[in-house]
């Protein structure tokens, strides 16, 4: 019991520490790759190639000075960003990065907890980050962060619906709520998905749980200053920024587990083939926040619930009727 306890903890700290890395550089690669579909060179002064970028980004975080605006709910004020990094964090729990290795004689799973419903705890901690949002926008004592965490309210529990029915359809399917047991079911089709219009809502439904363009109405700088963390400066800020990347990292790893066959793919290289999935839905996310304008609000929310919610009830229906007949 004690060992598997040390096995865990281990697992937890490494993911973590890669979590992070990539959080932090994925920071860099985003002005690079918008830097460079601008025209532009984006940041390549500090260090070779400018990769020590994120450290200095980070060091000029962590010397910021610390600030709290007059009459905030400060337990609150403090809680919401840690909130936000968490529920981020927790999905890699149930993310399946390999099958079972060797290691010193002992069979280790590549992940750190193999629940027999995955899928509802996956949907359950997702629907959980809308409250880092609305307590960040409650607390600060801010008009235009209130009004962007009523916004990402109001977003997040819109889009969770078709993203829940999408999912929905690939339980239906493989029969399992087990992410290790749908990626097998996988094995076969690697980098085929069966039903697209599943995978299409998801990955739609993703820009717009993570707030991310064309979906970043919660923050929309031109209209609401930075919205709900308008009023978090240095490491506060931080970690909103690091809940938003990891985020980011956290629903492409499910789009390629639940979509794209995990690990799966040609020769012994589990953990890399899952890492390059994941790099092309990032690389997806930072080619659309360059390319694409932002939604009005009562249009994001209007192909929310008329186009997307009506669309994921049909595709269930018709895929419980295939899978049935």
């Amino acid at each position: 019991m004690l060992d598997d306890l040390i096995v865990i903890l281990i697992k937890s700290g490494l993911v973590m520490l890669v979590l992070f890395t990539a959080a932090a550089y994925m920071t860099f690669l985003e002005r690079i790759v918008m830097a460079r579909l601008q025209l532009r060179m984006g940041p390549v002064r500090v260090g070779p190639l400018g990769l020590f970028q994120p450290l200095a980004d980070g060091i000029k975080l962590l010397c910021k000075e610390r600030f709290q605006p007059a009459d905030v709910e400060t337990f609150v004020y403090w809680l919401a960003p840690g909130i936000s990094l968490f529920t981020a964090l927790f999905i890699f729990v149930l993310i399946p990065f390999g099958g079972v290795v060797e290691i010193g004689g002992r069979a280790v799973s590549l992940q750190i907890a193999d629940l027999n419903v995955g899928i509802v705890f996956l949907l359950a901690f997702a629907s959980l980050a809308v409250y880092g949002v609305v307590l960040a926008g409650w607390a600060s004592n801010n008009r235009y962060s209130l009004l962007g965490g009523l916004r990402g309210t109001a977003q997040m529990i819109s889009y969770e619906i078709p993203m829940g029915l999408s999912l929905l359809t690939v339980v239906l399917s493989t029969g399992t709520l087990s992410l290790r047991e749908i990626v097998d079911a996988q094995q076969h089709h690697w980098l085929i998905w069966t039903n697209p219009v599943s995978f299409l809502i998801y990955f739609i439904t993703a820009f717009a749980e993570t707030n991310r363009a064309p979906f970043d109405l919660p923050e929309a700088e031109q209209e609401l200053t930075a919205g709900y963390h308008t009023e978090y400066g240095g490491m506060k800020f931080a970690i909103f920024f690091l809940g938003e990347y990891i985020n980011i990292l956290a629903v492409s790893s499910i789009a390629a587990t639940l979509f794209f066959g995990g690990w799966h793919g040609p020769g012994n290289i589990p953990v890399l083939w899952l890492l390059v999935k994941v790099a092309v839905f990032v690389f997806i996310f930072m080619w659309v926040r360059a390319t694409m304008p932002r939604f009005r609000y009562d249009q994001l929310m209007s192909f929310g619930w008329k186009v997307l919610i009506p669309l994921a009830i049909v595709n269930l229906i018709v895929t419980a009727y295939f899978t049935l007949v």
